[in-house]
This record gives C-alpha cells, structure tokens and sequence, in this order.
C-alpha cells in the first residue's frame, strides 16, 4: 500500500502483505489479480490466481495454485490491511470480479474452463459466475456458481451496476 502526501504518491510502499494462503507452495505461474475496495472502505478483496497446466494424458491438466480471495480490514487510523479470510473462488483463473453498489454482494468471472485431476480421474472445471454473499462483518460467503459454456473463447471481463 502506498500513500499520497498531497498529489504525490509515496515512492516505497507503507504497508507490504502477502496475499496467498500457502507461501510456499507455488506450482505453477501464481498472480494476484484486481483488487477491490468495499463501498464502506473497511475492507479489500484481492483474487489470487492460477492456471499453469502440464501434459497429462496428452491433454493440458492444472498443476495447481491458489484460486481465492484474500480479505483484509483496513485499520482506520494507520490504513495497514489485516488479513482475515481466504475463500476459495469456486473456479480456476478469476480474472475479474465486482462489487454491487450495495456492498452486499461479490460476483467473480473464471475466464476459461480447465482439465483438473480428481483423484484418478479427470474433470472440467467450467468457465463461471461465483456470487458470494458479503456478510456484515464484510467476509465472503459463497451462495451459488453459474456455469458458463465460453467454447474455445475466455471471458475477460464482467461488471455490475445499479438500476
């Protein structure tokens, strides 16, 4: 996190955190994605997110990585983020996720469906809409997934507004 000192951003960060659940486990091209900040300004969600694959079967199957939310609270006096949730996406490569204006609800877009291993055998993981209800201590709770058939096309972007 950095700050302004008038029109000027600060030139080293204030405030650095980890945004993984697992440090040390890296498998693959692992990346934190966009970045939140809830209509209450208590609160940033930031997505993790993975989709390296090797050949398996002569087919692309992920290796693994971390595909979830890091939650922080915001300190109201000092601006330093806490963590307090990692939850899971509910897909593979969330690469865009939005806010209601209400702040009551958070919805990811997964880009592109995925070859996963389950055990011995293999699975789709699906392209998807994940809604996750914001509980009033600002955590995430996941309500339902929308499975979306995008073909051999991803889907990059998706966004909310209020009516």
């Amino acid at each position: 996190m950095f700050e302004f000192a008038g029109d000027t951003l600060s030139p080293a960060p204030v405030f650095r955190k980890d945004t993984l659940a697992e440090l040390g486990n890296i498998r693959g091209r692992q990346i934190a994605g966009i970045i939140h900040v809830h209509p209450n300004g208590r609160f940033v969600y930031v997505v993790n997110r993975a989709s390296t694959t090797a050949e398996f079967d002569s087919k692309p199957v992920f290796v693994g990585g971390e595909n979830n939310f890091a939650v922080y609270s915001i300190d109201p006096a000092t601006g330093e983020p806490s963590l307090v949730q990692h939850v899971d996406t509910r897909g593979i490569h969330c690469r865009t996720f939005h806010i209601d204006p209400s702040g009551r609800l958070l919805v990811a877009a997964h880009i592109m469906p995925l070859t996963v291993k389950d055990g011995a055998a293999l699975r789709t993981v699906p392209a998807s809409l994940a809604m996750f209800r914001i509980n009033a201590d600002d955590r995430l709770h996941f309500i339902r997934k929308y499975e979306i058939d995008v073909g051999d096309r991803t889907m990059l972007w998706m966004g909310m507004v209020a009516l």
